[in-house]
């Protein structure tokens, strides 16, 4: 058994001379049989060993027991035990999260903690074949892609996972040559929690009613998934760059580049994109994927919702992921314009200045200001009160001299304004008639022509008086 674990300790090159090992053990039966592994091998290669034992504060007494053997075994191998009491059903509440799952998170932390403050380079955890094997069948039942279908990595950072060449049987076999005792938790044993259910129940239907190897061959299978993941995970990262540009909030897939490859491929750069953005693989699954490849066949302008607050918008240049920001104003805020007058828009910054001239009789086309923030407007057209504004559904903007109109939202899409900046365009309005989309065009409607007889001049700046900028 010795020379198995070696071997897969080399292969799988989990520990070189000198490593400072934090060891996870909680005195059962897999993690004293990993204490035992990393004994034997703490002379050959030079290991530093230091021991974390977790107290959950579930189990009161036994829990205490499993305590005091850990601490007693690692004295009687002269191994540094550090001890965390942590109240486990109070982290589950506050991060509403599962008892088992605030658990692995609790556990994960502490380990991270020391191995940091004590400088250690391996967290040694005693996951198995039939713990992998357990993962494996949650994954395909709650839904995964080819990475899920690789189950538990042998190493992954700093962690590492001697024992994923043995099962369960194996483990106690060990124990049992080697004459070592070890504590049982009762929790174990009761079918509340899944994994619990899959280990009593469908893991053994599996091996009495299909094949006494499953889990040997369920663990052959997930390596293999492993070799073939990295493989693809390299093609990845060699076109991942050409397709996505990235930025702290925001990952803009560019249609051109990623619909030119294989559906494989694309599959796995969404993916990779929404683990960058979310920071996180946990909770993706192959929806989220599938929800963002299907906005490439919408219309620029459509959204999805997806996980943690991360949103999927189509847009001209592809598909933007990207961080719903909350608190932020929604539409420009309405406000009359004073005419004559000055009108200040405080939540923006700005100062619209509006005067009215009459135009001369000696007046050229030439005299209109070809100011993008400055515009002359024939103000005998106006029919109701001007107001700055944000967008409505019923707005139209003229087109040309002969009366043509065209939704504004239509003006939206042709321009190729991106529709999350929409909302915040001001806009110059009169009724549902729109004058000025302020930075980008006036309306055909109120140009100034020969008709005209007086001149509404509308000038937008910076509100100096307020300090803030448009």
């Amino acid at each position: 058994m010795d020379k198995k674990i070696w071997n897969y300790i080399e292969q799988q090159k989990l520990l070189e001379y000198g490593d400072k090992v934090i060891a996870g053990i909680s005195g059962g039966a897999d993690s004293v049989c990993l204490f035992f592994v990393l004994l034997s091998l703490r002379e050959k290669l030079g290991l530093d060993i230091l021991a974390v034992h977790v107290n959950h504060g579930l189990r009161g007494a036994t829990a205490k027991r499993d305590e005091e053997f850990t601490k007693k075994l690692c004295e009687q191998h002269a191994v540094p035990c550090l001890v965390y009491s942590e109240n486990i059903e109070a982290v589950a509440k506050e991060r509403k999260k599962s008892i088992e799952e605030a658990g692995r998170i609790v556990r994960r932390e502490c380990f991270e903690r020391v191995r940091k403050e004590y400088q250690g380079n391996k967290i040694a955890l005693a996951h198995h074949q039939n713990d992998n094997a357990e993962t494996l069948i949650m994954n395909l039942a709650r839904g995964t892609g080819l990475r899920g279908m690789g189950g538990i990595r042998p190493k992954n950072g700093h962690v590492i996972r001697p024992l994923l060449c043995l099962n369960r049987r194996e483990i106690e076999a060990y124990l049992q040559e080697k004459g070592v005792s070890f504590c049982e938790d009762e929790t174990n044993q009761e079918d509340i929690y899944l994994r619990n259910r899959i280990r009593h129940h469908i893991i053994p239907a599996l091996e009495e009613q299909v094949n006494s190897q499953a889990v040997r061959h369920m663990n052959d299978l997930m390596q293999q998934v492993q070799e073939v993941w990295e493989y693809m995970d390299d093609v990845v990262q060699g076109v991942f760059k050409e397709c996505v540009d990235e930025s702290t909030n925001q990952c803009q897939i560019k249609e051109q580049q990623f619909c030119s490859l294989k559906i494989v491929l694309q599959k796995m750069i969404v993916y990779k994109a929404l683990a960058n953005i979310t920071g996180s693989e946990r909770d993706l699954s192959m929806l989220h994927v599938e929800s963002v490849l299907d906005l490439f066949q919408k219309q620029s302008g459509k959204s999805k919702s997806l996980l943690k607050g991360i949103r999927a918008v189509r847009n001209y240049e592809g598909v933007l992921l990207e961080r719903e920001e909350k608190g932020l104003v929604e539409e420009f805020p309405l406000q009359t314009l004073q005419i004559p007058g000055i009108t200040r828009v405080e939540t923006r910054g700005l100062e619209i200045s509006c005067k009215i001239f009459e135009k001369n009789v000696d007046f050229s086309m030439e005299d209109i200001p070809q100011k993008a923030y400055t515009k002359w407007i024939d103000y005998d057209i106006i029919k109701n009160t001007l107001t700055i504004r944000g967008r409505k559904s019923q707005d139209v903007i003229g087109i040309s001299r002969a009366g043509g109109t065209q939704k504004l939202k239509s003006y939206f899409v042709n321009e190729k304004i991106p529709a999350k900046i929409r909302a915040n365009i001001p806009l110059i309005a009169d009724g549902s008639q729109i004058v000025w989309v302020v930075g980008y065009r006036m309306s055909s409607k109120y140009q100034i022509s020969d008709k005209t007889k007086r001149i509404l001049q509308i000038e937008i700046t910076e509100d100096k008086e307020n300090g803030r900028n448009n």
